[in-house]
């Protein structure tokens, strides 16, 4: 038995040589990934909150991986439920506070056999957890909706901190409630979760074995102001700032400061990004995004409402006042970039995309016209160009 133990011992012994071949490789491997990392270029997407960040990344996932399997679909039906029900808390308490403050308070208040209702989806609204959407419950929640009084309250929307997700959810309540409800890629797209914290996600707009396209690794981090302080340690060795601006939110306040409007935050921000030291080699990738919001908008809502556009000047309807309003807010931002751009800086990319994030067509091929901008001063800088 002694000697049984002691050949064990013997054979555990660590062999000098066989430690030096695994150093060796480890060093190799070490030495591979760190050439992998330069080719990785670093995608800093920023902008205040609601700015549609987050659905930019979600499509990111959809368009150049594997999307979301059927487990990653099913952990968003507490989400999308939760926002049908903070939907219809909201419009409910906002038709209660025109009621009060309004001459007219009979077209705010619920009809008499939906106060009821009225009141137990108020109850639910105000849970910390909410209940899975049931037939009897979307039912409820489809009458509220379609009450005069909501659908007066629904129409000063902009005056209210309301998703943008609203109308599509309750236009498909019926499907949301179904007992084997898995939310669709759409549905993804829609739900609102504020983000927290820094998330990350590594792709290439045209696959990740064609030599001819960069990889990138895309980091989204939370608008919120109480979130910002998460920024700083990402600014080193970033490629380019996707800066991502809701131009349809020019007559809206601050979820977390309603005497702050949303466009005069992101002016702001923009500005205060422009500035930062480790940016001056740094390309700008400007979003002016939510335009599918803002051409149904802006004929009904005048875009000097918003400060820093009080000197716009209407010149036509239709269509070409659309085109009209967002040229005027592309020449306010590309003006703002200029100004706050000192002249040592002004060889780095500028570019901006008028965007709608929930368009996958439309952000698939911005993303492509971004990775040949990207690619094009990359071989610029290495005098190839």
């Amino acid at each position: 038995m002694g000697l049984l133990c002691s050949r064990h011992q013997h054979s555990n012994k660590p062999d000098p040589e066989n430690a030096q071949v695994q150093a060796a490789e480890i060093e190799r491997r070490i030495e591979r990934e760190t050439i992998a990392e330069k080719h990785i270029q670093k995608l800093l997407l920023l902008g205040a909150g609601e700015s549609g960040k987050s659905t930019i990344f979600k499509q990111i996932k959809l368009l150049f991986q594997m999307g979301f399997d059927e487990a990653e679909l099913k952990t968003y039906t507490p989400v999308v439920h939760a926002n049908v029900y903070q939907t219809i808390k909201l419009l409910i308490d906002a038709s209660k506070e025109f009621a009060l403050s309004e001459t007219d308070s009979s077209k705010y208040s619920l009809s008499i056999h939906n106060k009821e209702i009225g009141d137990k989806l108020l109850e639910i609204g105000g849970r910390l957890d909410y209940p899975c959407l049931t037939k009897e419950l979307s039912e409820d929640i489809e009458k509220l909706w379609k009450d005069p009084a909501i659908q007066e309250t629904h129409a000063r929307a902009s005056e209210l901190q309301l998703p943008d997700c609203a109308n599509f959810f309750m236009e498909h309540l019926k499907r949301l409630s179904d007992v084997n409800y898995i939310p669709t890629k759409e549905d993804v797209l829609y739900a609102r979760v504020r983000t927290t914290g820094v998330v990350e996600i590594q792709f290439s707009p045209v696959g990740e074995n064609k030599k001819s396209g960069e990889v990138y690794r895309l980091f989204d981090v939370g608008g919120q102001r109480n979130e910002r302080r998460k920024w700083i340690h990402l600014f080193e060795g970033v490629t380019a700032v996707i800066f991502c601006a809701a131009i349809s939110d020019y007559d809206q306040m601050l979820y977390e400061d309603e005497n702050k409007n949303r466009m005069l935050e992101t002016k702001e921000l923009f500005e205060w990004v422009l500035k930062q030291r480790c940016f001056e080699r740094t390309s700008i990738m400007l979003f002016l995004n939510k335009f599918d919001i803002f051409e149904k908008k802006v004929h009904n809502v005048p875009l000097n409402t918003c400060e820093w556009f009080k000197d716009y000047q209407p010149v036509s309807s239709g269509k070409q006042e659309i085109e009209h309003a967002y040229e005027f807010v592309k020449k306010k931002f590309e003006e703002l970039y200029y100004q706050c751009t000192a002249p040592d800086r002004v060889d780095r990319v500028f570019k901006i995309y008028r965007t709608t994030a929930l368009d996958q067509k439309l952000v698939k091929k911005t993303f492509k016209l971004l990775d040949e901008t990207l690619r094009r001063r990359n071989l610029v800088e290495a005098g190839l160009l």
